[in-house]
């Protein structure tokens, strides 16, 4: 089956401008069409339903920020991108404010443009999966909520930072040390925001397929340098993976999403150097048979007095955690896959993850 084209609008006045990066979106699979005035836009929005708007600020009939809420008018999830010619910046920011997701100063490149654009289905596409969940118990009704309100201004930060970066001498240490920590502050943000959507996100049926669990294992190994980088370059990876071990059915992502919170965790416990040991086995009993997976660590383990708490939302011993990690494994191994996660840990000598997982999924009776 032929994937679905995304449909983008550019508009802009310059038609010989529009038409060049139109061919060349469309070269990238994009479904372009063009409009020279704000009229032509409404009407072509409202017919063709784009999911991406090149908005230029300059044209002649209706201005930019009184555009950007008509779009959004007609469809509240479409992206909009701000194109400006230099020195528009600043209304730029009062435009992502405004509900745009990022900007373009003219002239740029088409690598940016292209590199913007799928940023921006990213983020689009995120906040429309974030509006589906409506329904939650408790503190989970909050989540979407809060997702919302946090990546809207993340969004006008990470713009606004982006100018800094072009209008700043980073060769000024200080300056270069205040950017990365806004740097680092809002991938934190995103990251928490990404958790709390993890938690409460329901399970998707169709997404179960068979597994193998070493080739889960062995993807996370492989990807520790690039995932993890300095963790991973300072502690030593060892696993013992039984061969030819049973598939089991499951959801891939949210499986190797749980096994990379956990390797994470452990990473984490060790200081400058360490082991983590990663073990796969098989167990007949009881029926219908388990594939068992054991990540040990030799780091700082926890107190005793804590791990009644460790699957609880929010509970965390780290400077930095969310504590969301844990209970999103729990919820994906034992509420997703009805299988069993068991920590056991001391203080000073490290801990021990044990997740065990049935071959054959048993489906929960209907309330």
């Amino acid at each position: 089956m032929e994937a679905r084209k995304r449909k983008i609008l550019i508009v802009d006045d310059n038609m010989e401008f529009a038409k060049t990066v139109a061919r060349n979106l469309e070269r990238e699979g994009f479904l372009v069409s063009v409009a020279v005035d704000g009229n032509s836009a409404i009407l072509q929005a409202t017919s063709e339903s784009p999911e991406l708007v090149l908005l230029d600020l300059k044209l002649p009939d209706i201005p930019g920020v009184e555009l950007l809420r008509i779009m959004k008018s007609i469809n509240e999830n479409a992206a909009v991108i701000v194109v400006t010619a230099y020195g528009g910046e600043r209304v730029a920011i009062d435009l992502m404010k405004a509900g745009a997701i990022d900007f373009l100063s003219k002239p740029f490149n088409f690598e940016d443009l292209l590199n913007s654009v799928k940023n921006a289905f990213k983020i689009s596409d995120a906040v429309i999966e974030d509006k589906k969940h409506e329904r939650y118990p408790h503190l989970e009704k909050f989540f979407p909520f809060l997702a919302h309100e946090i990546r809207n201004p993340l969004h006008a930060i990470s713009g606004a930072l982006a100018i800094i970066q072009r209008r700043s001498d980073l060769k000024d240490e200080v300056l270069s040390q205040s950017v990365k920590v806004i740097q680092d502050e809002v991938q934190h943000l995103n990251e928490f925001v990404q958790e709390c959507l993890d938690f409460v996100r329901p399970a998707s049926e169709s997404r179960f397929v068979e597994i193998n669990i070493n080739e889960v294992i062995s993807f996370i190994v492989n990807t520790m340098p690039h995932r993890f980088d300095e963790l991973s370059q300072k502690i030593k990876v060892t696993t013992d993976l039984v061969p030819e071990i049973p598939k089991l059915y499951g959801n891939y992502e949210e499986i190797k999403q749980a096994f990379l919170n956990i390797v994470k965790n452990g990473l984490e416990a060790m200081d400058d150097e360490g082991e983590l040991i990663i073990r796969t086995s098989f167990q007949l009993e009881p029926m219908p048979g388990w594939v068992k997976t054991v990540f040990i660590d030799h780091g700082q383990g926890m107190k005793e007095e804590n791990l009644q708490f460790l699957f609880h939302p929010f509970f965390t011993t780290k400077p930095r955690g969310t504590g969301l990690g844990l209970a999103i494994c729990r919820r994906i191994i034992v509420e997703r896959h009805q299988g069993k996660i068991e920590i056991e840990s001391r203080e000073g000598e490290g801990t021990t993850v044990t997740v065990e997982l049935p071959i054959e999924r048993r489906r929960r009776p209907r309330k």
